[in-house]
């Protein structure tokens, strides 16, 4: 099953903006008065591509496969053997060789990440149990509630994704390790006399080349609105 990590902020603000949108369109149908309601159309399918490009398009998606990475106006897979580094500043940069990628969500602001570390300190240091001051009282945490707040103290959203993507990377270099050394094994144990042009027990396992893992496309919906709102300023432009 996919996971899929975005902005819960600018998803609201998208669909916000889309009802809007569709209402206004279909005013401007209705009270079509010229070159001016043209105008009026024009305007608002460029805010509304931005809106779709910078609000509803950015995700970061976790496949069986590997991360797929929707920025603005591209999108980036990279297999799960070939992340090298996941790695957060104020936003998540994926590195597989000498390729990386800078996904446009989850980001992190300087007061998220201040808020985060107040609230880590508070979490790490409070509800241990007894008396603070002379009436109030805090519960006494469970080891395991205690250990999920020391987990997740100082950190922010962008860091969590960051986690989840660098843990799931390394699994899966995990297994792929594994059955390379069982086949390996295999191959010791039952060696094959070779001829010409068949690999021999020395070459079997081997990893292959790491060229060409992260894969970068034009996103086909981005494309598609954009060409929408070229048409639209053309007819203006007619009209």
């Amino acid at each position: 099953m996919n996971q899929v990590f975005r902005s819960k902020t600018a998803l609201v603000v998208g669909w916000i903006w889309m009802v809007f949108a569709a209402y206004n369109a279909v005013d401007l149908t209705v009270r079509y008065s010229g070159p001016a309601s043209m105008v009026a159309a024009v305007v608002l399918g460029v805010l509304t591509l931005l809106v779709f490009i910078s609000c509803l398009r950015p995700a970061i998606i976790m496949t069986e496969e590997g991360v797929l990475v929707r920025n603005p106006l591209r999108n980036v897979f990279v297999p799960w053997r070939g992340v090298d580094e996941v790695t957060v500043s104020h936003v998540i940069t994926i590195t597989s060789g000498d390729d990386r990628v800078r996904c446009w969500t989850p980001q992190t602001t300087a007061r998220e990440r201040a808020m985060a570390v107040r609230r880590g300190k508070s979490e790490t240091t409070g509800g241990t149990g007894g008396i603070r001051g002379r009436y109030r009282t805090e519960p006494v945490r469970s080891k395991g509630e205690q250990a999920a707040a020391e987990m997740l103290a100082g950190k922010t959203h962008a860091d969590w994704v960051a986690e989840q993507l660098s843990e799931r990377a390394e699994a899966a270099k995990r297994s792929v390790a594994a059955t390379v050394l069982g086949s390996s094994s295999a191959a010791v144990k039952e060696p094959v006399t070779a001829t010409a042009g068949e690999p021999t027990s020395e070459t079997i396992g081997e990893p292959a080349a790491r060229t060409g893992l992260m894969k970068v496309t034009w996103s086909p919906s981005a494309m598609a609105a954009l060409l929408v709102t070229v048409i639209l300023l053309v007819a203006a432009f007619i009209a």
